[in-house]
Order: structure tokens, then sequence, then C-alpha cells
């Protein structure tokens, strides 16, 4: 059997920015002296009068942003999540999503996965932060396929978006001709009629292999792949709801404000069913290699199958 394909969404990120920037000269990329990190020193190799390094000033770089948008430009701010979501939520809420203006965020190495560079840097509350913000569209893609795509349409949408890449090469899962990404709209990856398991992110490969050892006991699992956590696919999470009664939601992110708190956000009102969270449960991360810190936090699939059957169980 081959290998698993495995890329980093950064990766993905650099390399969309790349052809993209070939089809729109008013697309301008910023960077916070991060550009090898955050891969966009790709885009700096082919358009160099096109790239602005801001320096480790991310807060002066979301005002550039604001600017040059405000000027016909379409910018791509790129930092850390922590530092994009983190450092700048200021002057991006008051410089860019008060006035609405068409500035497009690439935060990466987001989440528990990294790594090494610890607590500090394990961003597990931006989609939190970036919900809050009116106007604000949040992306979290899944693998490179998923992660180019939303960069194409966060260049087509009008208005503030914020995008979480990863650090870790994850497998590419969504290598099919059918496959399509829509802003707002969720995927069904599997049917099941005992549990709905919604997934973001780096989570959503752990998911269906956590559905794959359900399925060995008998438990038929949904898995359903939610992209964009703002806006949310209320139509498909309310629909599974009624369909399973029994909902799990899986994300490489605190479980305060994120996906979870998205889905229960919905279901209290339109479909009250039982649900589950699963993430970082109130907690910092910690230094060490990404695999063992997504086992040690409970995101891997052995982990999320255990805590699904007993969920369905109960």
């Amino acid at each position: 059997m081959s290998e698993v394909k495995k890329i980093a969404t950064r990766e993905s990120y650099g390399s969309a920015l790349v052809e993209l920037g070939k089809e729109h000269e008013e697309i301008v990329v910023l960077d916070a002296d991060l550009a090898a990190a955050t891969k966009t020193g790709m885009f700096q190799k082919v358009f160099p009068e096109r790239h602005i390094d801001c320096g480790i000033a991310e807060s002066n770089m979301m005002g550039i942003a604001a600017g040059l948008a405000a000027a016909g430009k379409v910018p791509f701010a790129s930092s850390f999540a922590m530092f994009a979501a983190g450092r700048a939520f200021e002057q991006i809420r008051n410089s860019i999503g008060y006035p609405h203006l068409n500035v497009k965020i690439g935060a990466t190495h987001a989440g528990i996965s990294v790594g090494e560079d610890g607590a500090t840097h394990q961003c597990n509350e931006d989609i939190a932060l970036m919900r809050t913000i009116p106007g604000m569209v949040v992306i979290n893609p899944s693998d490179d396929i998923e992660a180019k795509a939303a960069v194409r349409a966060a260049y087509a949408h009008e208005g503030p978006v914020y995008m979480r890449f990863g650090r870790l090469a994850v497998p590419v899962i969504n290598d099919r001709p059918d496959y399509k990404f829509e802003l707002g709209k969720g995927v069904v990856l599997k049917e099941g009629g005992d549990v709905t398991v919604i997934a973001t992110g780096l989570c959503v490969n752990e998911a269906l292999e956590a559905a794959k050892l359900l399925e060995a006991d008998g438990i038929h699992a949904a898995v359903i792949n939610i992209h964009t956590i703002k806006p949310l696919d209320e139509e498909l999470v309310v629909e599974a709801a009624k369909k399973t009664g029994k909902v799990v939601t899986v994300e490489e992110h605190s479980v305060i404000g994120g996906l979870g708190s998205a889905v229960c956000d919905v279901l209290c009102e339109k479909a009250p069913a039982r649900v589950m969270k699963i993430g970082v449960n109130d907690t910092f991360g910690e230094s060490g290699p990404a695999l063992e810190l997504i086992r040690k936090y409970g995101l891997d699939s052995q982990s999320i199958y255990e805590k699904v059957r007993d969920f369905v169980k109960a």
C-alpha cells in the first residue's frame, strides 16, 4: 500500500498565494518577519515588489493591510495565529472588522500541533476571538487541497476573512474529482445513523479514522467536515442532529468558543440534542513533539474513538 501523502497547510497557503498572485495584480502579501515559517516567502521570491515585511510589529501590519484594502488592494496579512489573532486583535477589530475592509488574514502555526514552540505559541483561542468580530469569516481547512481552495475562496469573498493553517504535515483527504469548496457549507464525508461527529482542521482525518474503529464496534458514525466555522452551515448541523440525536464536535482548539460552541449555539435554539465537545479543555499547552501532544490532549483517532464509543453507549 502506498503511503498517504502529507502536506502542512501552511505550505498550501504559500503555494496558493503564488498562483493567485499570477492571476491578480492587486494582491499584496504582508508578513511580520516570519516569511520562511508562514511560507509567504514563496510569494516574496516571485513577487518581491508586492511583498511587504512589516517586521515584528503585527499590530502595525494589520493597520497597513487596512490602508492597502482602503486603497483598492487585496492584502493577505500573515503571521502565527498567536500573533495575528492574539496580539493584533484590537487592530483587526477596529481597523479591519469595523469598516468591513477586504483584508485576508493568513494565520499559521495554530493549535497544539505547533509542538516544541510550547504554550506561548500554541494558539487554541484564535477561532473564538475571530468569531466574535462582526462580519468576519473564519476558515479552518483540513488538508492541502482544502487549504488552497480556501485561499481562493477568501480572495473571491468581499470582506475580512481569517484563515487558520497548521505547522504539522497532515494527510491529504480531499483528493477526489467531486470535491467542492464553498464558504459556509459543510461536507458530509461519511453517513451514519448512531452519532454525528463534526470535525474541523487536522481533526477531520482523525475523526474519519475514529469512525472506522467505531464501525468495527457496530457504531455507525456520520462524519462532517466543517471548514467554515463562521458562517456555520446551520442547516447541515441541524439536519444531522435531528437524524442521530447525538453530536460530537472535534477541534484542535479550546472547547470554549470554537467549533463546539458554534454548534451548540445553533442546536440549543433549533434542534436540542446531546452534545459532547472534544478539544483542548480549558488549559494551556506545553512543549513537545506534535504527534505526542495530539495524543496527550486526546485529539488522535484512538482517543476520539474511545470518547465517542462511551458517549454513544452512555
